[in-house]
């Protein structure tokens, strides 16, 4: 049974293959959040509590659109481009989708009782996070990798897993349920992630788009979508790796500067009152 997509040597068509495992998979990762949401739940809850379920449910739905077919089948053996699509939506729109969905009183419980907080502590630093992304981008995105991970269900399904991973440490320091992992200074955060999933990930890109030749004999040699030649797939992949963070990355950076520069106003605002809420003092005679 074909139970994760992986490569194939079918010719493409449009027509719906199925996959258990993703769809066991994913309906268990909904079922235990609503579980632990029942659970843990207080009794009051405020208005972003409200809203965290919707920004979970939009975070499953990208990871399961980017897992499931079509795009699935077609990334695990047909487009490198395709390919490409699923690690940005996992990295970049998934990642911070589900951890903004994350209750602190969801994830609290749950990193206390797997005993995470010290691997958590250390994983949240920036320079950390950063590091460990970018590891994972060259490693699994290297032609070794690729060619020899994608030829199997449960290869194909570790390169998802550690892509979805890698998303989730990439937002930690940024959007992390829990307040004591996310760094307190907006310019460190916009510069982390500027550098992070920005300007590192255009060198492998760079790489992949100016090749001379397919880097991936799995698409290479994977029957032909559309006639879509290698080198045309090849060359999309690499400008989506290059450019695609461009507004998700951006979008970030400019909505963190504005809630800064709104704060810094506000806090000058409340500190002018007060100063001209102070009596001044008595002068000695």
């Amino acid at each position: 049974m074909t139970w994760w997509c992986s490569a194939s040597t079918e010719p493409w068509s449009w027509g719906f293959r199925a996959y258990p495992g993703i769809w066991v998979l994913m309906t268990a990762l909904i079922v235990g959040y609503v579980a632990i949401w029942r659970r843990h739940r207080p009794q009051t809850l405020t208005a972003a509590d409200r809203r965290k379920p919707l920004w979970f449910g939009l975070g499953m739905a990208v990871l399961w659109g980017a897992t499931d077919w079509p795009l699935g089948t077609l990334g695990a053996g047909y487009l490198a481009s395709a390919h490409m699509v699923q690690y940005m939506l996992y990295t970049l729109v998934a990642g911070p989708l589900l951890l903004l969905g994350t209750p602190e009183w969801v994830a609290r419980p749950v990193v206390t009782r797997l005993r995470l907080e010290g691997v958590l502590r250390i994983a949240a630093k920036p320079l950390v996070a950063g590091v460990v992304f970018n590891l994972i981008l060259l490693g699994t995105h290297a032609p070794f990798t690729v060619d020899t991970f994608r030829a199997s269900q449960f290869g194909s399904f570790t390169l998802d897993m550690l892509w979805i991973g890698s998303g989730l440490l990439l937002w930690l320091p940024l959007l992390g349920p829990l307040p004591e992992h996310v760094h307190p200074s907006p310019a460190v955060r916009c510069i982390y992630l500027f550098l992070a999933s920005g300007a590192l990930p255009m060198v492998p890109g760079g790489i992949i788009t100016f090749s001379s030749f397919p880097l991936y004999a799995t698409y290479e040699l994977a029957p032909r979508v559309h006639d879509i030649s290698a080198t045309t797939d090849q060359q999309a992949a690499g400008i989506l790796m290059k450019i695609g963070n461009i507004p998700i990355v951006w979008g970030y950076i400019f909505v963190t500067f504005v809630r800064w520069a709104t704060t810094d106003r506000q806090a000058s605002a409340t500190t002018a009152r007060q100063q001209r809420s102070t009596p001044e003092p008595l002068a000695r005679h």
